[in-house]
């Protein structure tokens, strides 16, 4: 049985066309569950991988001849695309540039955010790795202001419920089980976060949202 995740806990198949390998091997270098191996100049399944195929698709991904196939485990042969061309990347230094412009958004307005624009935010967000496929990733669209302002009182309601868990007992009482560390950061942070007054803090974004 494979590695279990939140969508799956079987493993996927592996297909193999004997007619189109022509046993490079490329598949094998890629596969960290050794499930594949060369016999006869041709690549098959291996009798014993470690876990079973994850679906992580790299082999199919790197066979020059499009031998491999994966089924299974929420992947098929239509989730492959062509990479853009090598002089269509971004160089290194346009990279770090992307990187050095980035800035955490701390202040709102009230202009709309276009759907073609979330879209292409989604696109982009759809193809960054993951540790284990397939594992769920779960991205929540607030579309309008009315949905926005329904999310903030409703999460301010939240932490009040759950201020107890940074009252003094609590964390006294934990302070043996996570350790220096967690405690430190748990009364430096986290409780001092809990005491402001969210009303009061979160009222002006609450208007102008």
């Amino acid at each position: 049985m494979a590695i279990p995740t939140s969508r799956t806990k079987t493993k996927a198949e592996i297909r193999v066309d004997e007619a189109k390998c022509k046993g490079c091997g490329l598949c094998v270098s890629v596969c960290k569950d050794f499930s594949l191996i060369i016999e006869d100049q041709k690549a098959k399944e291996a009798d014993n991988p470690i876990f079973g195929c994850v679906g992580c698709g790299h082999c199919m991904a790197i066979c020059p001849s499009g031998a491999i196939s994966i089924h299974g485990r929420t992947l098929s042969p239509d989730d492959l695309f062509d990479l853009p061309d090598a002089n269509e990347a971004a160089t290194y230094e346009q990279l770090h540039s992307l990187f050095q412009r980035r800035r955490s958004i701390r202040e709102f307005t009230d202009t709309p955010i276009a759907d073609e624009l979330i879209t292409k935010i989604l696109e982009a967000a759809s193809t960054a790795p993951m540790g284990l496929p397939p594992s769920d990733t779960s991205v929540l669209v607030f579309d309008s202001q009315e949905k926005v302002r329904g999310f903030a009182k409703d999460f301010c309601s939240y932490l009040e419920d759950m201020k107890w868990l940074v009252s003094d007992w609590f964390l006294f009482l934990m302070r043996p089980f996570w350790g220096k560390a967690n405690d430190e950061m748990f009364r430096g942070f986290v409780k001092p976060m809990f005491n402001i007054d969210l009303p009061q803090v979160l009222g002006p974004l609450l208007e102008l949202v």
